[in-house]
């Protein structure tokens, strides 16, 4: 029978919210438009109108997958993080919004550092830090790392997509070693690395333990490995006075302030999040 985008919409949100998932007027909206193959303001045009049955049959079929766990970032292929909207694949993590606090954090350090500032996103996944960074500081460059090659796939894709090709490079890195000689000179280090204890990986959302990539979320036995290591050996990549910052997990915050301490670095500090919760630390090489 004959349905209205209106209906359609209003019908998935409620089976999304009868299902437990967060964000279902959001997610019901994305699903139908890209179902329909319509942008938000087509979509909200078009409310009163019919949809066709194709568009119901393929709706239904993106719903199904949602319920049964699949993150609708990954069945749109797409997603946005600070006004950007980036591509997004099972080979890298979705952004978050408690990633903006580390590109704002970012973004302040870059704008304060002048211009010319060089600010290197490690652990760069779709490249969203790095590129939000690139797209509110005009005078910066900006390198995106990983050492995924299906990331840094992605990664130059969204270069493209956001047209930030002038000024924005993309090399693969490990950021569990030393860096190359060719990554040096930074004024800013911005990294939300793998930091869920592996014990602690069963225990995820099934939207995340089924479908993210585990190589992005495992930090090691007690989530703190890439912060060890890129602590102890990422320094040396920073002009002095520069900053490396870390996005941080729920109780790290501490665990974090010490190994930065402990590598020389100075002016520790670190920046809640809207919950009131640690979410990114820094600290500053001032020698």
């Amino acid at each position: 029978m004959a349905t209205t985008y209106n209906n359609l919409y209003l019908d998935t949100r409620q089976r999304l919210r009868e299902a437990g998932v967060e964000g279902a007027q959001l997610e019901a909206r994305e699903l139908l438009c890209y179902a329909a193959g319509k942008s938000r303001e087509q979509f909200y045009r078009d409310m009163a109108l019919y949809a066709p049955d194709p568009v119901e049959e393929k709706l239904a079929a993106l719903v199904e997958r949602r319920l049964a766990g699949e993150p609708v970032a990954y069945l749109i292929g797409e997603w946005e993080f600070y006004g950007l909207t980036l591509d997004v694949t099972p080979d890298v993590l979705i952004p978050r919004m408690d990633t903006e606090v580390l590109a704002e954090r970012a973004i302040l350090l870059a704008r304060a550092a002048g211009e010319g500032a060089r600010v290197l996103d490690l652990c760069a996944g779709s490249g969203c830090v790095g590129l939000a960074v690139a797209a509110n500081v005009p005078t910066c460059r900006v390198v995106l790392a990983d050492i995924s090659e299906a990331a840094l796939k992605i990664c130059k894709g969204n270069v493209r997509r956001n047209e930030l090709n002038a000024r924005v490079t993309c090399v693969q890195a490990d950021a569990l070693q030393k860096p190359d000689a060719a990554l040096w000179d930074f004024d800013v280090i911005a990294c939300n690395p793998p930091y869920i204890p592996t014990g602690d990986l069963a225990g995820l959302d099934v939207s995340v333990r089924d479908y993210e990539p585990r190589s992005a979320l495992d930090g090691g036995a007690d989530g703190l490995d890439f912060y060890r290591a890129i602590a102890a050996q990422w320094g040396s990549a920073l002009r002095l006075g520069g900053s490396l910052l870390f996005e941080v997990g729920i109780n790290q915050a501490m665990d974090v302030a010490a190994l930065l301490e402990g590598s020389g670095f100075e002016d520790i500090q670190s920046t809640q999040d809207t919950q009131g919760i640690p979410r990114v630390v820094e600290g500053v090489v001032n020698r």
